[in-house]
């Protein structure tokens, strides 16, 4: 039998249905005047299947009317086509949702045909999975959270499991993103056969309502990743915190911008700050917490850090912190196995080194990154750090820009780095002797001086041996995420440039 006589027999093979036997015709024609040119190029012609979808995307109108009577069998397929086109009919996505909802409802299927999890995520655009929930754990187990095992007899026939939807979310001002709306809506009204799973959930907006209007529809345990990037006010995270002791599953949480209120009592606020602490302290496997710009962390550090679950990545950025915190972390369990690390436009002028060294000892096996920037570190606290730091023998970056401190500590620095290994750069601030004394408060770069500092850090660059990279960060601004950074060459010479600080996401580690 030829393959053109194959696909005729496929063809009566598929059920016979109003709206698809359209498509189908159509796609036979557009089959057979392929067939030769594909047959030119040596590449595969498209299946039957496939070109049925594309005549049904191609005409929205003929799709959502024969949405009803697809096969059960390419609804997955179909909807996924219709996701991903360049540019999705909404009606049509909305069509294809409410087929969805025909799809979960109906009992009359057999079980091995229903359709179980829908992965919407643009990084996994073809995971189906039927055989729920076995299947799922085995093969992508950053979709469901863990599960209490079942008592026996108490399992739920296969029949009543939910559909679940898996898709990333982006709450924000202004307008939204229509598909994303719509199935907010969507699974919202059926809560008892659909579950809606996020596993990053981005927050960009400071509106109470829609941020709960959207958690209403979310599985709350299915979040492994948050991200809060707005201008809150304590009353949004006094209404927010609650949802975070749900949140069981969290693995990284990045938060920033709630100052305190410059209206308010310190007593009054630390008792907000205490609040906020008790729910932070129920995220029990929590990797990764960025925190940036929040008034509430001051002495709170204990009580957030409760879990045993060790971080990876821990980053405090223009946060009020108190001596007392740093001692913490040197002994926290949870900080063991930290990997990366940033302290950054934090006060420690008047914090004793002795925390700092003791944390420093404490992640030295473990550390790959470590970024102390803009802390007004001063010499004698980092010469009393510099044995501990020489101890980090896994650390790969070090950024130390925006500390005043002397060429001679600088030196030190770098001969203490130059023994590290794996250390492959280094953001170092320019030295006070770049600057004239009465303009070196006020970050003015001297010229004639820094050109001299220049030349004496190539030198001892020379002389260490040492093949990382080396850069002297003279200019930053956080608010833009820029700087000026002077590299210095393999040919000795020094490189100028402008460009964006180091993300803690983005270091070469």
């Amino acid at each position: 039998m030829s393959k053109e006589q194959r696909r005729a027999a496929d063809c009566h093979r598929l059920p016979s249905v109003p709206g698809f036997e359209v498509a189908v015709a159509g796609a036979l024609r557009s089959h057979r005047a392929q067939v030769w040119s594909v047959k030119m190029s040596m590449r595969s012609a498209p299946t039957l299947q496939q070109l049925a979808m594309h005549s049904l995307l191609s005409n929205p109108s003929l799709a959502i009317s024969a949405l009803e009577d697809v096969p059960v069998l390419l609804f997955p397929s179909l909807f996924l086509e219709a996701y991903l086109t360049e540019s999705p009919e909404l009606e049509t996505l909305k069509a294809a949702l409410d087929g969805l909802d025909l799809l979960v409802a109906k009992k009359d299927r057999p079980s091995r045909w229903k359709l179980h999890v829908l992965d919407l995520r643009s990084a996994y655009p073809n995971i189906w999975k039927r055989s729920y929930p076995h299947m799922m754990r085995v093969s992508c187990p950053d979709i469901l959270p863990e599960e209490p095992t079942a008592r026996p007899g108490s399992e739920k026939p296969e029949e009543q499991q939910p559909l679940m939807i898996v898709a990333d979310l982006t709450i924000k001002d202004g307008p939204q993103d229509a598909f994303q709306a719509y199935l907010l809506g969507w699974a919202r009204k059926r809560k008892a056969r659909v579950q809606l799973c996020c596993r990053q959930l981005q927050i960009l907006s400071p509106s109470t309502h829609q941020i709960q209007k959207a958690l209403r529809a979310v599985r709350p345990d299915s979040i492994r990743e948050l991200v809060v990037n707005s201008f809150w006010h304590r009353e949004t995270m006094k209404r927010f915190a609650p949802s975070l002791s749900r949140m069981k599953n969290l693995e990284l949480l990045d938060f920033s911008k709630m100052s305190a209120h410059v209206y308010t009592s310190r007593s009054r606020n630390f008792w907000y700050s205490r609040k906020y602490a008790a729910h932070l302290g129920q995220l029990q496997r929590l990797q990764e917490l960025r925190l940036h710009d929040v008034f509430f962390l001051r002495g709170q550090l204990p009580a957030i850090l409760r879990s045993q679950t060790p971080l990876k990545t821990l980053s405090l950025t223009a946060c009020p912190l108190k001596e007392a915190d740093l001692r913490f972390l040197s002994q926290c369990p949870c900080t063991r196995r930290l990997k990366h690390l940033r302290l950054r436009s934090l006060l420690m002028a008047d914090f004793s080194p002795e925390p700092l060294r003791a944390l420093l000892e404490h992640v030295a096996g473990t550390l790959e990154t470590l970024a102390l920037e803009d802390c007004a570190i001063t010499d004698g606290q980092l010469s009393a750090i510099l044995p501990a730091l020489g101890r980090c023998s896994q650390l790969r970056f070090l950024s130390f820009y925006g500390n005043r401190i002397s060429m001679a500590t600088l030196h030190s620095l770098l001969s203490h780095t130059a023994s590290l290994g794996r250390l492959s750069q280094g953001l170092y601030p320019a030295p006070l002797e770049s600057f004239l004394p009465p303009d070196w408060c006020l970050g003015h770069i001297h010229p004639e001086a820094f050109a001299q500092v220049r030349a004496r850090l190539a030198q001892a660059w020379r002389d260490s041996g040492t093949t990382q990279k080396l850069q002297i960060c003279t200019d930053f601004c956080h608010r833009r995420h820029k700087g000026q950074f002077y590299s210095l060459g393999s040919d000795g010479y020094w490189v100028v440039t402008h460009e964006a600080l180091p993300a803690l996401s983005a270091l070469p580690v």
